[in-house]
C-alpha cells in the first residue's frame, strides 16, 4: 500500500510540475515573510527602497549572461535587471557553487519544478525582470541558469563582494 501511494503522489507531483513548467508561467513576485528576511551565505533579499545601484544583465540562446562577472560592495542593496534576449526562458539564480551544481541536477530530473525565491528570476522571452539582493558577506558567490541543459553549457557567473 505504501509503495503505491508513494507513485501516487511522485505521479501528482510530475503531472502538476509539467503542467506548470518554467516556460508556461511566470513566477509571482510576492515571497513570504519568512523567504525575506532568510539570510543566506550570499546575503539577503533588499528592500526596492534600499536600492544604491542598478546592474544590467542581458542573458541569450548562446547560454551566457553578459556580463559574466560583476563586483559589488558588502553591505550594497543592488538591483539586477535581467533582459531576456534568446527565444528560449532563461533564469538567474544566485547560491553557492555546491547549491547551483545540486539544483541543476534537480531540474534535469524534474524539468517542470516549479521554484520561487528571492534570489532568482524566471526571464521569459523578450522580457525583462529584476532581483533586488542585498550581499551581506565579502567574498565570490556564484549565479547561474538552472534551466534544464543551460548549467551545463556554461550559462553562469560570479559576484564577488569587497569588504567595506
Amino acid at each position: 500500500m505504501k509503495v503505491s501511494l508513494l507513485a501516487a503522489t511522485i505521479t501528482m507531483f510530475l503531472v502538476s510540475a509539467g503542467a506548470m513548467a518554467h516556460g508556461e508561467k511566470l513566477h509571482s513576485k510576492k515571497f513570504s515573510a519568512a523567504q525575506l528576511s532568510e539570510e543566506k551565505a550570499f546575503g539577503k533579499a533588499g528592500d526596492p527602497n534600499k536600492v544604491t545601484r542598478t546592474i544590467r544583465f542581458r542573458m541569450s540562446d548562446k547560454m551566457r549572461f553578459d556580463p559574466s562577472h560583476v563586483t559589488v560592495k558588502q553591505g550594497e542593496t543592488i538591483r539586477f535587471k535581467l533582459r531576456n534576449d534568446g527565444k528560449l526562458m532563461h533564469e538567474m539564480v544566485f547560491g553557492t557553487p555546491e547549491e547551483l551544481k545540486e539544483h541543476a541536477e534537480l531540474m534535469k530530473k524534474f524539468p517542470g519544478m516549479e521554484h520561487d525565491e528571492p534570489y532568482m528570476a524566471h526571464v521569459a522571452p523578450g522580457k525583462t525582470e529584476e532581483i533586488v539582493w542585498q550581499f551581506t558577506k565579502a567574498g565570490e558567490f556564484d549565479f547561474a541558469c538552472l534551466i534544464a541543459g543551460h548549467f551545463d553549457g556554461g550559462m553562469m557567473g560570479k559576484v564577488k563582494v569587497t569588504a567595506r
